[in-house]
């Protein structure tokens, strides 16, 4: 196989996979009921006048299923850890215990979980357009090629294999995350 066919492929699946990559990471960021310190990943905290991720300024914890701690590394920053878990509206009303800052996770109702599982299936969507745009490129890309018909044909057959395996992937990623969220 040519050169640039081999690229076009190398390509393609790098896009997939960055694809997977993605719809993991903005899973992580739908809770599924249990408390878990990705939830509080949002939050931006005001650490002298610059805009810091929370986890720069406190340790952030789940002692239980049900609570998040987070302990500042100077006790100076409770107001404004307090003050920015509110601005980040994640629907967490935290409490400071002078010592640190301890969120109450409410279960979810079933209204919410269906919810959650709709915004998931959702980010799987946008997952498989974007692993079917990184095939729709690389199609145009091998007919731009010199390469035989053969070629560009054996290609675009390695291309819709590619992305059988990545949409199943995300499918498998999507029926965990529902099952976790839908899990009372």
């Amino acid at each position: 196989m040519n050169e640039d066919i081999e690229f076009i492929i190398d390509t393609a699946k790098e896009a997939m996979t960055n694809a997977i990559k993605h719809l993991e990471k903005q899973l992580v960021n739908i809770r599924a009921g249990k408390a878990s310190p990705a939830m509080l990943g949002s939050v931006l905290v005001d650490y002298y006048g610059t805009q810091t991720p929370l986890q720069q300024v406190a340790n952030v914890n789940t002692p239980d299923g049900r609570t998040i701690t987070v302990q500042p590394w100077e006790k100076s920053m409770l107001q404004e850890i307090e003050r920015g878990i509110m601005v980040a509206n994640i629907g967490f009303n935290p409490m400071n215990n002078g010592e640190s800052i301890i969120i109450n996770v409410p279960p979810l109702t079933e209204e919410r979980r269906r919810d959650l599982a709709k915004q998931a299936k959702a980010e799987s969507e946008d997952a498989k357009v974007g692993v079917r745009n990184a095939r729709k490129d690389a199609n145009n890309d091998i007919k731009k090629t010199d390469a035989s018909e053969d070629v560009q044909k054996n290609a675009e057959i390695d291309i819709q294999t590619l992305t059988d395996k990545h949409i199943k992937k995300i499918d498998e990623i999507f029926g965990v995350k529902e099952k976790e969220i839908m899990t009372v």
